[in-house]
């Protein structure tokens, strides 16, 4: 265990590193969410508008972020990069883990950010509840980005194939999540494709902390759902990398 722990800061270090030195990579990722920001905040009824919808654009821009990464793996595939980690000492789960770990930090970048941007135009930030709400979406980055490191690794020497899946998955995901808008007045079959969405629980989540509100039934749901997802997709990226040839 102690040598896991030591592989996976070393992976965590070495995937870190790249973002250090070029943190537009972060930024670019934000265009998209931060143009929905922008173009449907100010068509939202209501004064309180942005303390609905800021939370849901934070979870956006995680969504995002987590699913692209696994295209950096892609590329050390293509370069030989990725065969020579496979020979190190270094135990295959660490390769997996410190990759996933290492989503964390541009996601609390982009979260703070936004929140920064948003705060001039009137959203109110409670600090403890975003705090906690910033430690959900952790978990639910961590099993996103290993499921996208799954399927770059299944993707190998077929790049269309990545980037087919992940364009498919994305905007359902997004859309059924209610991240834009709200699907509770929308059609039965609307409503109940949205429970089948981990990302439905993690958004409503982030809304009820980031208004303050801890110890609500969709906080307890949001945990849920992000430390299933983060479960799953360590579980299921680490026997990919284990496999790996």
């Amino acid at each position: 265990m102690t040598s896991l722990v030591s592989d996976t800061r070393v992976v965590f270090s070495r995937e870190l590193r790249p973002v250090i030195r070029d943190p537009f990579s972060v930024i670019f990722s934000m265009i998209q969410p931060l143009f929905f920001l922008a173009l449907f905040a100010p068509l939202l009824p209501g004064e309180s508008s942005l303390q609905w919808f800021v939370p849901g654009i934070v979870v956006m821009s995680c969504l995002f972020g987590s699913s692209m990464t696994g295209s950096n793996l892609l590329f050390e595939m293509q370069t030989g990069s990725h065969e020579r980690m496979l020979v190190t000492p270094l135990r295959r789960p660490a390769l997996l883990i410190g990759r996933a770990l290492k989503e964390i930090v541009p996601m609390v970048a982009q979260a703070a950010l936004i929140v920064v941007v948003c705060i001039p135009f009137g959203f109110e930030l409670h600090l403890g509840g975003a705090v906690l709400g910033l430690l959900i979406l952790a978990g639910f980055c961590i099993g996103l980005g290993a499921l996208s490191y799954t399927l770059a690794l299944a993707s190998k020497n077929k790049e269309w194939l990545f980037w087919t899946v992940q364009q498919t998955l994305l905007f359902p995901l997004l859309l059924l999540a209610g991240v834009l808008l709200p699907i509770d007045n929308g059609p039965g079959w609307l409503r109940a494709l949205s429970h089948f969405n981990p990302m439905t629980y993690v958004v409503n989540a982030e809304r009820a902390l980031f208004s303050g509100d801890v110890l609500t039934r969709g906080t307890v749901e949001g945990v849920i759902a992000a430390a299933g997802m983060a479960l799953l997709g360590l579980f299921v990226g680490v026997r990919a990398m284990q496999r790996s040839d």
